[in-house]
C-alpha cells in the first residue's frame, strides 16, 4: 500500500512538472519573430552617431525608460547613513584574510533598519584592494566555513559554509581581491506578502502609496549595494574606484540594475540572470515576463505588468540594459543546463549591446557568434556559457577574476 502511495505521488509530481514545462518554450524554432528597440536612435528620431550623443543624451533616455517601465525609481542616499564596525579578525581564513563585519545603518535610530556586511580583505597586500561586492541568498555565515562569522538569530553551526562553493572566498583573496557580501533579506524581504511593509520600503513610506513606477524589490536591493559602496568610500583598505558588483539569478538582475543606476561600480557581473536580467525578453524562451510578474510581483515596478504576454510592446529590451554599463566592463555568464534563463538570449543581449561599446572606443564583445561551452570570450564585454546547471561555480569565479585582472589591475 505504501509503495502504491509513493508511486502515485511521484506520478502526480511528474505530470505536474510536465504540464508546467508545456506552458513555456524551450524550442529555438518556436521563438517568435521579433524586432529589438533601436539602441542607437534618440526618442525623437535622430540616430546616435557619436560618443557625446550617447553619453550626453541617449543613455539618460534609456535609463529613464527602464526606471519608468521595468524596475522603478529608487531614492538616493539617506542623510543619516552611518557605519559601525562590529567585529574584526586580522587572521581569518587561515591567516590569508582580514575579516571585518560592518553594520550599515539606514537611519539615525539605534535599533533602526540596517544591513550587516561581511568583508574579507587580502592579508598579503595591505594597500587599497579592488573588491567584489554581491548580495547572498542564505545569510553571511553560509558563504564560508569560517567559524568567526557571526551567526544570525536562528542560525545554527550547520549554516556555516552552506553556500561556500558559490563564493570561493579563498580563491578571491588569494588573487588579491577583497570580497564583501550582505544577506539580501537585510535590505528587503523577498516575499510578495511582506516586501513593501518590512525592510527599506517601510522607511520611505507605506506600500499603498507606491506609484506605478515606484521601486520594486530589485531596485531596493540595488539601493543597498550602493549604500555598501558608500561605505567603501570612507575606508582606506578598499579602492572604491575598483569595485565589481556581482549577482546570481534574481541577484544577477539586481547587479545589472545596480551597475546601470550607479556608475561608481567599475565592473558589473551577471550570473545566470535570465528574464528581467541579461536575457532578451522578446525571445520569450524559458521564463517570460508574464510568468515572472505573476510569481514575483514584488520584484519590478507595477508598470512592468503592462507587458505580460506583450513583450514586443516594451520600449526597451535587455541589450539596452547591458549597454547602460558602457564603457565600463560587463560580464554575462550562462549555464548550458539552465534553459529557464535562456543562455542564447543572454548572449544575444551582450552581442546587441556591442555597438555602444564600439561607439565609445572599446573592443566590445569579441565573440561574433555564441562561444562554445566552457570557452569564455573577453573584451570590454565578457561572456561564457559553462557546463552545468543554474549555479555559481569555481569555473565562473576563475573567469570573473581573469576578467577583473584585465580591467581593474592597479596602474
Amino acid at each position: 500500500m505504501r509503495s502504491r502511495e509513493i508511486f502515485l505521488s511521484v506520478l502526480i509530481l511528474v505530470l505536474s512538472c510536465s504540464t508546467l514545462m508545456a506552458q513555456f518554450n524551450y524550442d529555438e524554432s518556436k521563438v517568435p519573430a521579433y524586432k529589438l528597440p533601436e539602441l542607437l536612435k534618440l526618442n525623437d528620431g535622430p540616430p546616435v552617431k557619436d560618443a557625446a550623443t550617447w553619453t550626453g543624451k541617449r543613455r539618460a533616455e534609456v535609463l529613464e525608460l527602464f526606471r519608468s517601465e521595468v524596475y522603478g525609481r529608487r531614492p538616493g542616499r539617506p542623510e543619516a547613513l552611518r557605519f559601525e564596525v562590529t567585529k574584526k579578525d586580522e587572521a581569518a581564513l587561515g591567516g590569508k584574510a582580514i575579516r571585518r563585519e560592518v553594520r550599515i545603518h539606514f537611519t539615525s535610530k539605534k535599533n533602526g533598519p540596517a544591513m550587516n556586511m561581511l568583508l574579507y580583505l587580502p592579508a598579503k597586500d595591505r594597500g587599497p584592494a579592488p573588491a567584489f561586492l554581491g548580495l547572498n541568498f542564505r545569510g553571511n555565515p553560509t558563504i564560508s566555513k569560517d567559524p568567526g562569522i557571526t551567526l544570525r538569530k536562528g542560525d545554527t553551526e550547520a549554516a556555516r559554509g552552506k553556500s561556500a562553493g558559490r563564493w570561493q572566498a579563498d580563491m578571491i583573496v588569494a588573487r588579491g581581491y577583497a570580497l564583501a557580501t550582505i544577506w539580501y533579506g537585510d535590505i528587503e524581504p523577498d516575499d510578495k506578502r511582506n516586501a513593501f511593509t518590512k525592510g527599506i520600503h517601510k522607511v520611505y513610506g507605506p506600500a499603498n502609496k507606491i506609484p506605478p513606477d515606484g521601486w520594486g524589490s530589485i531596485a531596493a536591493w540595488t539601493w543597498g549595494l550602493s549604500r555598501a559602496l558608500d561605505y567603501f568610500e570612507t575606508i582606506d583598505e578598499i579602492d572604491h574606484k575598483r569595485v565589481s558588483v556581482i549577482g546570481h539569478s534574481r541577484l544577477g538582475k539586481t547587479s545589472l540594475w545596480a551597475g546601470a543606476e550607479d556608475e561608481r561600480f567599475a565592473l558589473v557581473i551577471s550570473n545566470n540572470s535570465g528574464c528581467g536580467g541579461a536575457a532578451l525578453n522578446r525571445r520569450a524562451f524559458g521564463e517570460t515576463v508574464k510568468r515572472i510578474n505573476t510569481s514575483f510581483p514584488h520584484w519590478f515596478c507595477d508598470n512592468f505588468n503592462k507587458y505580460n504576454g506583450r513583450e514586443g510592446d516594451l520600449p526597451v529590451d535587455q541589450h539596452m540594459l547591458i549597454a547602460l554599463m558602457a564603457p565600463r566592463p560587463v560580464y554575462v555568464a550562462s549555464a548550458a543546463g539552465d534553459r529557464w534563463a535562456d543562455p542564447r538570449g543572454e548572449y544575444l543581449s551582450a552581442k546587441h549591446a556591442d555597438p555602444v561599446y564600439r561607439l565609445l572606443g572599446t573592443k566590445g564583445l569579441p565573440a561574433r557568434k555564441m562561444p562554445a561551452v566552457d570557452k569564455p570570450s573577453m573584451g570590454q564585454i565578457g561572456y561564457h556559457v559553462r557546463t552545468g546547471k543554474h549555479d555559481v561555480t569555481a569555473f565562473d569565479w576563475k573567469a570573473y577574476l581573469d576578467f577583473a585582472d584585465m580591467h581593474l589591475k592597479a596602474p
